[in-house]
């Protein structure tokens, strides 16, 4: 495996095995049936967010495929959420450790990398829609819930994100009885100024 490094901007980039992992990535679809535990995510194109939950984002970014088919894990991308109460939105440099090299199989893939690469040169932030909120008067903090329930703590709340085409909202997080039946059933303080201060 080979390692480049990229100095951009200041900040100093490590793109590990993308090469690799776009070969192995091409000779699995080659290769033998994919084992059971793996997901494979289905062709779609960017039109098809329509048709798909939850709101269309400016660049069809493919959870199942990144997190799915790839299982890269959640914190990668989200990589604030194990300190911080906010999970984070990943920087452009984040999608480019990896989409520098990988530019896509498909048509519709290589559309949307190139927006991201475009949106990288010409540094501009993707104007992403959210897609979980809670109310201003409640406090998350992401970086308990991850210590204490582990890097797959974010399916309990988020639901299973890596068979997602797009993410949409499986849980209401906005409705405080969500919180207080998982604090139940985790034997977890249900004080109120636990998330309200």
């Amino acid at each position: 495996m080979r390692k480049l490094v990229f100095v951009l901007g200041g900040t100093l980039i490590l793109v590990l095995a993308a090469v690799a992992l776009s070969r192995d990535a091409q000779a699995s679809r080659q290769a033998a049936p994919a084992a059971n535990d793996s997901l494979l995510a289905p062709v779609l194109s960017a039109s098809d967010t329509a048709r798909l939950k939850g709101p269309s984002q400016p660049i069809f970014f493919r959870h199942d495929i990144h997190a799915g088919q790839f299982k890269i894990n959640c914190q990668y991308c989200h990589y604030s959420v194990s300190v911080s109460s906010e999970p984070g939105i990943p920087s452009m440099a984040t999608c480019m450790n990896c989409h520098l090299v990988i530019g896509g199989t498909d048509s519709t893939a290589q559309r949307e990398i190139k927006k991201v690469r475009d949106a990288f040169n010409n540094k501009q932030p993707v104007e992403w829609v959210r897609v979980h909120y809670l109310a201003r008067h409640a406090h998350f903090p992401h970086m308990r819930h991850v210590k204490v329930m582990g890097p797959n703590a974010c399916a309990t709340c988020h639901g299973d994100v890596a068979r997602m085409p797009q993410v949409f909202q499986v849980n209401n997080v906005r409705n405080m009885g969500f919180c207080i039946n998982c604090h139940l059933e985790r034997d977890v303080s249900r004080d109120c100024s636990v998330c309200h201060y």
